[in-house]
C-alpha cells in the first residue's frame, strides 16, 4: 500500500499538541502565581485577579480543544477530563459573574433613576451596552411583572410601537415612585448578588483545596510535556465541521427579528412568575458557545500569534453583552419575586428588568449587524 504523504505545511496533531502544552503551561504559571497572591478573590489583589482570570482562560481553552479534536486524542483521557475542566471552568467563574452582575444592576439602577448619589455603589466601568431608546417604553410593560411578584395589582400595559423612533416623555410621576424604589431595589440586589458572591467565593476556595482539583492539576501538568495524541492527521477537518456547527446555529437564530431595535415578544416573557430562562436567550447562548469553540480552533491551527478575525471578535463582543443582560434581567426577575416586598421596589425592578431585555435585544441587534454586513462585504 502507497504511504501518504501529509503536506507539511499542513497544520496537524503536532499543532494541536503544541498549542495544548502552551496552554497547560500557562494554567501551571497562573495556578503558582494564584497560590502566590493567597486566592481567586475578587476582593483580592489585583494579581490574584489576574491569576484567576488566565485560570479560567487556560482551562476554556483546554477544554474547548478536546471537544472539537476529540477525534485526534486518546479517547478515555480526554472523555475522562473534559467534564472535569467544564466543573472547574464553571466553578471559578461564578464568583466574577455575581460582581460583575451586580456592577451592571447597580448601575443600571443609577442611570434609570436619574439619582445624584446612590448608596452602596461600587467604582465601576460603564456597562459596554447603552441604554436603547425604548427602555422606558418596554419599562412601562415590566413594571407589571414587578408588581405582581410583590402582590401589588398589575399595571395596564400599553402598545409597544413599531417603529424605532424616539418614546413619548417619561411622565414625572414615574420618575419619581422609580427613584423612590431604586434605593430599596438597589440594596435587596446588593444583599442577594453579595450573597451569592460569598458563598461562590467559598466554593471556588473548598474546590481549589479539593483532591478532585488536584487530580486535574495533575493531569494538565502531564499535559504541559505529554500530549496523548492519536495517529497524525491534518486539523482542517474538524476545524472546519466546528465553523460549520457555528454556521448553521447563526443560521437558525431569528436574525430578522434581531433586525428590529424592539423585539416586543421578547418581553412578554418577563410578565410571566414562572422563573425559567428566557426562552428565547438559549439559541443565543449556544451560539456564544459554538463561536467560541470556533475561536479556539483557529487559535489551534494558526497559534495565538495568527491572524485576527475581527467579525468574530465583534460578534463574540456582542454575545457577552447579551449573556450579561440576560443574567442580569434573571436577577432582577428574582428579585421581584422576593415576598412583601413594597410596591415601589417592585416597580423598580420592572423597571430594571425591562431595562435590561432591551440590553440584550441591543446586544442582538449588534450581533446581527456584525455578522451581515460581513457576510455581505466577503466575496
Amino acid at each position: 500500500m502507497a504511504q501518504q504523504h501529509l503536506d507539511p505545511t499542513v497544520p496537524t496533531g503536532e499543532a494541536l499538541a503544541g498549542y495544548l502544552r502552551a496552554q497547560a503551561t500557562e494554567f501551571l504559571r497562573a495556578l503558582r502565581l494564584h497560590r502566590e497572591t493567597g486566592g481567586a478573590s475578587g476582593n483580592g489583589t489585583e494579581d490574584s485577579v489576574d491569576a484567576a482570570r488566565a485560570l479560567r482562560r487556560s482551562v476554556r481553552r483546554i477544554s474547548g480543544s478536546l471537544h472539537t479534536f476529540r477525534p485526534l486524542l486518546e479517547t478515555e483521557w480526554s472523555e475522562s477530563l473534559q467534564p472535569e475542566l467544564a466543573w472547574l471552568s464553571g466553578t471559578l467563574a461564578m464568583e466574577h459573574a455575581y460582581a460583575a452582575r451586580q456592577e451592571r444592576l447597580l448601575l443600571a439602577l443609577h442611570r434609570l433613576s436619574g439619582a445624584t448619589a446612590f448608596p452602596a455603589q461600587t467604582a465601576a466601568a460603564t456597562p459596554a451596552v447603552s441604554a436603547s431608546p425604548a427602555a422606558v417604553v418596554g419599562s412601562r410593560a415590566d413594571v407589571a411583572a414587578g408588581s405582581r411578584a410583590a402582590g401589588a395589582a398589575p399595571v395596564p400595559l400599553k402598545a409597544a410601537p413599531s417603529h424605532a423612533g424616539p418614546p413619548p416623555p417619561t411622565p414625572t410621576t414615574d420618575r419619581g415612585n422609580l427613584t423612590v424604589g431604586a434605593a430599596k431595589a438597589g440594596a435587596l440586589l446588593e444583599r442577594q448578588l453579595t450573597l451569592a458572591r460569598t458563598r461562590a467565593h467559598s466554593t471556588a476556595l473548598q474546590a481549589l483545596g479539593s483532591s478532585r482539583f488536584h487530580a486535574v492539576a495533575d493531569k494538565i501538568a502531564v499535559l504541559a510535556s505529554e500530549v496523548p495524541l492519536t495517529p497524525t492527521t491534518p486539523l482542517h477537518p474538524l476545524a472546519t465541521a466546528a465553523e460549520e456547527r457555528l454556521t448553521d446555529a447563526i443560521t437558525a437564530l431569528p436574525l430578522v427579528t434581531a433586525g428590529s431595535p424592539y423585539n416586543a415578544e421578547a418581553l412578554i416573557h418577563g410578565l410571566s412568575p414562572d422563573p425559567s430562562p428566557h426562552p428565547q436567550d438559549a439559541p443565543w447562548h449556544q451560539v456564544r458557545l459554538l463561536l467560541r469553540l470556533h475561536r479556539y480552533a483557529r487559535e489551534a491551527l494558526h497559534g495565538t500569534g495568527g491572524p485576527i478575525d475581527v467579525r468574530l471578535l465583534t460578534a463574540g463582543q456582542a454575545l457577552d453583552r447579551h449573556r450579561d443582560a440576560s443574567e442580569a434581567a434573571a436577577a432582577a426577575a428574582s428579585a421581584a419575586r422576593t415576598p412583601r416586598i413594597a410596591p415601589a421596589t417592585a416597580y423598580a425592578l420592572g423597571v430594571l428588568h425591562a431595562d435590561q431585555r432591551h440590553e440584550v435585544e441591543a446586544a442582538r441587534f449588534a450581533f446581527q449587524q456584525c455578522w451581515q454586513k460581513q457576510a455581505v462585504s466577503t466575496p
